[in-house]
């Protein structure tokens, strides 16, 4: 018996070997030339100079670089916590009001954003946040003419633009993951919370969201990762501007590493950036793991 287990044992490691053969080339060893890049002044062909942490430091001396961490955090809260929250509420109103055909469509125009490249639907918002684009056509039409702008190329607003526009990508996914966990929720519960005359918001906030932790946690996990590495969407609406006002780690690691070619630089904003991405996410997973565990 136990021969036969180790035979299975080595058949398996031999079925997942070719990916991790693939994982460790191009993901871990990435990861490790990375870190080592990061102390040594390079620009990407010649010979590489030692500098220990002054890259690191540079980082946080720069306004521009340790900027770009600052305007990572105010995405998350457009990225991750306000989809995360509505698409607790748009769950929440889909399985108790929108049931059958309806809710299945609900659900589906919702995640529609989802498989859209975002190269795409950087281009397509860049139209509606013109200065003639729907958004301020709509805005003219409903009397608040005054505030129309070129939102993408407004220091002060540029920001939660490009926000609203990760509200609208990262919604759908939310809405659909929480509501396949309100699914999963014992019928009962609803049932017999309704009997008792409770409204939507004491069974939201006593069965809906005490039941729905780890899904909330999974949610989490995958928008503040979005927010924090945002890239695509970034580069194509604003190239991080105007000025430096929408500049993200992940762009602003890009432009140094192919642009200016500081490649020693890149890698120290780029191990910052996955460094708190770690903190960020790990206090996340052992709440949810905490909570399983009760």
């Amino acid at each position: 018996m136990s021969k036969w287990s180790g035979r299975e044992a080595i058949i398996g490691w031999l079925f997942a070997l070719p990916a991790l053969l693939m994982y460790a080339v191009f993901v871990l060893l990435p990861f490790l030339l990375t870190i080592v890049y990061s102390f040594y002044k390079w620009n990407g062909t010649g010979p590489m100079t030692w500098v220990g942490l002054k890259n690191y430091v540079t980082v946080f001396q720069v306004p521009n670089l340790i900027g770009t961490v600052s305007n990572a955090f105010w995405l998350v809260i457009w990225f991750s916590f306000i989809p995360v929250g509505l698409g607790l509420v748009v769950a929440s109103v889909i399985h108790r009001l929108a049931t059958g055909r309806f809710g299945e469509i609900a659900r589906t125009v919702l995640f529609l954003p989802q498989v859209i490249a975002l190269v795409a639907a950087g281009i397509i918002w860049g139209w509606l946040f013109s200065l003639s684009g729907l958004v301020n056509q709509i805005l003219k039409f409903i009397g608040l003419g005054a505030i129309t702008r070129a939102w993408l190329g407004d220091f002060d607003w540029a920001l939660s633009a490009v926000g609203i526009i990760g509200i609208w990508v990262l919604l759908g996914f939310c809405t659909v993951l929480l509501s396949t966990g309100i699914s999963k929720i014992d019928p009962a519960l609803f049932e017999s919370a309704r009997i008792d005359g409770a409204s939507w918001f004491t069974e939201f906030f006593t069965i809906t969201v005490p039941l729905l932790r780890h899904e909330v946690s999974v949610c989490l996990t995958v928008t503040v990762i979005a927010a924090l590495a945002a890239f695509d969407i970034v580069y194509v609406a604003t190239a991080g501007g105007p000025g430096n006002s929408t500049a993200v780690p992940g762009l602003q690691i890009y432009i140094l590493a192919f642009t200016q070619r500081a490649v020693g630089l890149a890698s120290a904003l780029a191990v910052i950036l996955m460094t708190l991405v770690i903190v960020v996410i790990i206090p996340i997973q052992r709440l949810s793991r905490e909570e399983s565990a009760q």
